[in-house]
């Protein structure tokens, strides 16, 4: 009985000692116990050094250090978490005298990630000393440098964990290098468009937030200029996606950079306007644009009020001029103050503007068709003439003179 006891307990040591993945239970229970307790104050103790280097950065003039402090906040909150795993992996007894195993590996993992996180975080205030190649790179390219090298630390990150667990990295390389070719020869418009994205910020043929008109493709707002397309905003808000290439094959129109913006209007007067009336009205207008400080002088800009044009029902003039503003709702504002006052201008000169009509001139020898009703009512008839026409007033109040069928 004691031997069969014995041999129980026997059992009992082992499965004690291997059930847990080959490892002892309680060192593996107290192992996960280390690593509970690492996730559970990760939030707190990444905080508290957060808010130690936070207080450092705060000392100094530039704000660099405190975006980069905050962009580290998240790999920061990682490092409990190393260092639990590590203590649960020395417990259970993962790791090897010479610093090999399993569990190293799991330890030297969490740390290639958080140090590539932190580069990846790091990226995007460190982009802010890249402002002085705005000019000559624009600063959309330079964030497409930051997306790039973002992109850049991810992908060596994951090669770094890969060669960690023994995993070559060059025959993947490879392998998606013949993908890649393979690939691209289905996806020639997305590299055409990466291209043409790339000629286009070189170019500078426009940036986010100016308004732009592609002949037959768009007009709007640029929002965001993307690897593949851009996003352009039309003026009834709905987003329109145009792929890279039509806007750098296609003219492109970009209004935001003009130095001012014109006003082309054709005026028509009736045609009784005397030569004096018209010269008036010239000089008048002249003078109203070259004193109101909205509209640009010449010789900054060509300035026109001519008698252009004898149209079919007035005599025309062509008004040619530019405002300094070119925001939509200023110049409309001014196309407004010059409307009202041509039409103070032409009423003061004793005439009016002319609208579209016709005339029609008879000849005095042109007889006259004139209905019996007409001639009984508005006309006086000859008796001699005409021997009913003395019945006639009398039949149609009697109602006996009607239409003929």
């Amino acid at each position: 009985m004691m031997e069969t006891m014995t041999d129980l307990w026997a059992i009992v040591v082992d499965v004690w000692n291997t059930s847990f993945l080959g490892l002892n239970v309680g060192q593996a229970l107290v192992g996960l116990i280390v690593v509970a307790l690492a996730f559970a104050v990760r939030g707190l103790v990444g905080w508290m050094i957060t808010k130690f280097l936070m207080a450092y950065a705060s000392k100094t003039t530039t704000q660099l250090d405190d975006k980069i402090v905050r962009a580290l906040s998240g790999p920061i909150r990682l490092i409990p978490v190393i260092i639990g795993v590590y203590i649960a992996v020395l417990i259970v007894g993962l790791d090897q005298p010479d610093g090999e195993g399993p569990g190293i590996n799991v330890v030297r993992t969490l740390i290639v990630i958080a140090i590539f996180w932190a580069l990846h975080n790091v990226v995007t205030p460190v982009s802010y000393l890249l402002r002085p190649l705005q000019r000559a790179l624009g600063p959309v390219l330079v964030d497409w440098l930051a997306k790039t090298l973002r992109i850049l630390f991810i992908i060596v990150g994951v090669g770094a964990v890969l060669q960690l667990w023994g995993i070559p990295v060059a025959p993947i390389v490879a392998g998606l290098g013949l993908f890649g070719v393979a690939v691209g020869l289905g996806a020639q418009d997305l590299f055409k468009n990466l291209i043409s994205g790339l000629l286009v910020l070189t170019e500078k043929r426009f940036l986010p937030g100016e308004w732009i008109h592609v002949d037959g493709v768009v007009e709007g707002t640029v929002e965001q200029i993307n690897f593949r397309s851009t996003l352009v905003r039309r003026f009834d808000k709905s987003p329109v996606y145009v792929p890279n290439s039509y806007l750098s094959d296609e003219a492109v129109t970009n209004f935001s950079r003009m130095t001012h913006r014109r006003i082309r209007w054709m005026i028509g007067v009736e045609y009784k306007t005397t030569k004096e009336q018209l010269q008036y009205i010239r000089d008048k207008t002249l003078e109203w644009l070259d004193n109101h400080p909205g509209f640009a002088k010449p010789p900054e800009v060509a300035t026109f009020m001519r008698v252009d044009s004898f149209g079919p029902s007035s005599i025309d003039y062509l008004l040619y001029c530019f405002t300094h503003t070119t925001n939509w709702g200023e110049w409309l504002e001014l196309k407004e103050e010059l409307a009202l006052a041509l039409k103070d201008i032409v009423e003061g000169a004793g005439t009016a503007f002319a609208f579209p009509s016709t005339s029609v001139y008879m000849d005095d020898g042109v007889e006259v068709f004139v209905p019996p009703r007409v001639a009984a009512h508005g006309r006086k008839v000859d008796p001699d003439a005409n021997p009913e026409a003395e019945e006639m007033p009398e039949r149609v109040a009697r109602g006996e003179e009607g239409d003929s069928d």
